[in-house]
């Protein structure tokens, strides 16, 4: 544990009445700001992090929640597929996140050094291997797009909507890059770069989506493909906006033509802290296909209901994640200063802070669970298993709060082995194991998965808490 205590001013949270220090710390966190982030209150530097980390997977969340309002009108088949997509995008997700974390964890460290030449040789062999990496499954969408929703279970009539799913893997770079280019920006501590690049990226799905669903103006009728064209363009252009910052040199990490030749020893450093980052989420996601497949035995109406809630849990749990990324920059420039006291009390600040929001979140979602659901299905049989689900899965949320900093320290630290580890015990060894029990042994069907994704929450935060304790993330060198 720290040797500071913990009534420290740098790290207490801020006395009640302090609205108007909180909105200016707000007001400068949406414009950005240049801030030492290894020195000063905590509270402020988690501010000036977390609102813009917030507000950008806001907008990552909405590309979900908007492909399902305006397909939702294309019926429940069409809703179906979007969730096996989905199920099958989160494997491409897994990668990219495990890349993004590597480039996090480097940059920031980097940065904390003071070495923001060494940041941008790391910003540069992550781009490198975003590239790399998004080949395979754009060929293997345009190809297998159809047998891939096959292997999850999908019926003829969600099989007929395939096209959607070939857009998007088609697209893979514009997901790759887009989620790395923002790891860099966030592991430098300039979030509200990333904000802006998914606000831009958003805006254009949200304008493109009904355009090209139902052929609007002059645009194509493309139906369900149309949000995956939407959404593809729209986050391609959010790249471009992330190059333009990347390249212009005027920020605190700049990428030259150099930085973009391989670099062998910057890659192999990168890939030894995301390799076991994509292991880690490799195993989350590949325990939610287990889950999405398991849910696909009760057919399309249960798939479409849990569909529609895991949208607006996910909704949530990424803007908890932005908290949970402020965590992780704050460890690794902490570090990276030689100061791991000031890192420790960081993760414990945010952590609290996280569990109020999803605290929150969760007395909303129970108390409003239909109108939600019904904002996007008019389906009875879709509102009556959505809400089900949306109630359970939220309360499991409040528990996920301190798994989800204390997982993101780790891997600020560097330390990708170890919430890798605790991933395949909770998902693989526990989750997986008791959904299938709980909703085929002992026939609760679909409400026995729903407890099982809640437990496994719970599990997580205890074991991630342990561990954290012990502070061998410390000592972590990258």
């Amino acid at each position: 544990m720290s040797s500071e205590s913990p009534r420290n001013s740098s790290t207490q949270r801020p006395a009640p009445g302090d609205s108007s220090g909180f909105l200016r710390d707000a007001w400068a966190a949406i414009k950005g700001t240049r801030e030492d982030y290894t020195s000063g209150s905590l509270s402020r530097a988690i501010t000036l992090l977390a609102i813009p980390m917030m507000l950008e997977l806001v907008m990552e969340s909405t590309f979900g929640l908007v492909d399902i309002y305006f397909v939702g009108k294309l019926g429940p088949n069409a809703v179906a597929t979007v969730g096996l997509s989905a199920s099958v995008l989160v494997i491409l997700f897994a990668i990219a996140l495990g890349l993004s974390m590597g480039a996090t964890a480097l940059v920031a460290r980097r940065i904390g050094e003071g070495d923001p030449e060494g940041a941008g040789r790391a910003a540069g062999q992550a781009i490198l291997a975003g590239i790399f990496f998004s080949v395979p499954p754009a060929l293997a969408g345009v190809a297998f797009a159809p047998q891939l929703l096959g292997w999850m279970g999908a019926e003829p009539e969600v099989l007929a909507g395939s096209s959607y799913l070939a857009m998007l893997l088609a697209g893979s770079i514009t997901i790759f890059l887009i989620f790395l280019n923002n790891a860099i920006f966030r592991g430098a501590g300039d979030a509200a770069i990333a904000m802006r690049a998914l606000w831009l990226a958003n805006i254009i799905n949200m304008i493109l989506d009904p355009c090209l669903i139902f052929g609007w103006g002059p645009f194509p009728e493309l139906g369900l493909m149309g949000a995956a064209v939407a959404t593809t363009i729209g986050r391609g252009i959010g790249v471009g906006y992330q190059f333009w910052i990347l390249l212009g040199g005027k920020h605190r990490v700049a990428v030259t033509p150099r930085q973009l030749r391989l670099n062998l020893p910057v890659m192999k450093g990168l890939l030894r802290v995301s390799l076991s980052g994509i292991a880690q989420f490799f195993v989350a996601t590949a325990s939610w296909l287990g889950v999405m497949r398991i849910i696909a035995l009760f057919g399309s109406i249960t798939l479409a209901g849990y569909t529609i809630a895991l949208r607006l849990i996910m909704f949530s749990i990424l803007i908890s994640w932005g908290l949970a990324n402020a965590a992780a920059t704050l460890v690794g420039q902490s570090l990276g200063a030689g100061k791991p006291e000031r890192a420790e009390q960081a993760v414990w600040l945010a952590g609290f802070y996280n569990t109020v929001f999803l605290a929150s979140v969760t007395l909303v979602f129970w108390l409003f669970a239909e109108p939600f659901i019904g904002f996007f299905t008019q389906e009875e049989g879709v509102i009556s298993v959505g809400v089900e689900a949306l109630r359970i899965l939220s309360a499991g949320q409040i528990f996920a709060a301190y798994s989800m900093v204390t997982a993101a320290a780790f891997n600020g630290s560097g330390d990708t082995d170890t919430p890798t580890l605790i991933n395949i015990f909770c998902y693989w060894v526990w989750q997986l194991p008791l959904a299938y029990t709980l909703a085929r042994v002992l026939d609760f069907g679909p409400t026995g998965v729903y407890v099982a994704v809640a437990l496994t929450g719970v599990t997580w935060t205890i074991i991630g808490i342990t561990l954290f304790r012990r502070g061998r993330w410390k000592t972590r060198v990258v």
